[in-house]
């Protein structure tokens, strides 16, 4: 089986700091977890304006 990168979506805003992503990140994991959806695999990611964003992704392979 041949493994593919996971598609990402990254979230609109962009944060100034790894709180206010982590925030977001909890918000969009919870979301997920009282569903019948396998939830997305979700990341804070730090730019290099030291700024962060978030992505998340719906692939069930990696």
């Amino acid at each position: 089986m041949k493994r593919h990168k996971p598609h990402w979506v990254y979230y609109k805003e962009v944060f100034r700091s790894k709180f206010q992503a982590g925030c977001l990140k909890a918000k969009l994991e919870d979301n997920w977890e009282q569903g019948y959806e396998i939830g997305p695999l979700v990341e804070v990611r730090r730019l290099k304006t030291n700024k962060y964003v978030v992505r998340y992704t719906y692939d069930e392979v990696m």
